[in-house]
């Protein structure tokens, strides 16, 4: 028999909603490659045409209840931490993701040993979760554009899956195993982007050199092109 969603979360109502509850419930049960469409279905109470729908694989529920979860931190701001530094902003920001991730805890602990045993799964939800730090930083302040921004976000994908790791088999209410490896991440993270910064700083006039060069190649070429659609007019002129 299908577990109910915890009692902290929410159930949800429409299709999308229930489908993702189905699923999260589902795998707190089972292997999650045992779980299939018509499970989830069955458990939502929905048919598969709605499940058609609303998702196009199970893959991308997950990824659905990865943006419920974006949604649900970026939709709480504290205004004493909006003033705090970056790093604590960020550590905040990333406390309140795995409060909102709480009810959903057991089956999340499955997801994570699937993705674990599928490389390949575990590639393609690389990008959500790459997604779901972005404003994760943007809900902290701070940037995540550019190749620079780029690297800072990969990096800060993978530091998550580190400190969820940790946070399923942490079983103090304080959650201090936890919050020691979100600190020490973040202290790992700020070193690597201050790295990336001063690269990004050192090679900001070869960029402009390479756009300069680029610009210049491009006007030789449209004068090029307009040139030789100027002698073939011509031509067709004389042709007359």
């Amino acid at each position: 028999m299908t577990k109910e969603p915890k009692s902290a979360a929410v159930a949800s109502t429409d299709p999308r909603g229930k489908i993702v509850d189905a699923l999260m419930a589902l795998a707190s049960e089972r292997r999650f490659e045992e779980i299939t469409l018509r499970d989830i279905c069955a458990a939502a109470k929905v048919s598969l045409a709605d499940f058609r729908d609303a998702f196009p694989s199970k893959g991308a529920v997950l990824a659905g209840f990865a943006r419920r979860i974006d949604r649900a931190v970026l939709s709480t701001e504290d205004e004493e931490i909006s003033r705090e530094a970056a790093r604590e902003r960020l550590f905040d920001v990333l406390m309140r993701r795995l409060d909102a991730l709480a009810p959903y805890r057991e089956g999340l602990r499955e997801i994570t040993a699937w993705l674990r045993r599928d490389p390949v799964a575990a590639l393609a939800m690389n990008q959500s979760i790459v997604n779901s730090m972005r404003f994760m930083l943007e809900a902290a302040g701070i940037d995540s554009q550019g190749v620079a921004g780029a690297i800072k976000l990969q990096g800060l994908a993978l530091a998550w899956m580190r400190i969820v790791a940790v946070w399923l088999e942490d079983s103090e209410p304080a959650l201090s195993k936890t919050m020691a490896e979100l600190d020490r991440e973040l202290t790992r993270g700020e070193r690597a982007v201050a790295g990336v910064d001063r690269l990004d700083r050192l090679a900001a006039p070869f960029k402009a050199i390479a756009l300069a060069a680029f610009e210049q190649r491009k006007r030789a070429r449209d004068a090029f092109r307009r040139r030789a659609r100027q002698t073939e007019e011509r031509r067709d002129a004389d042709a007359f």
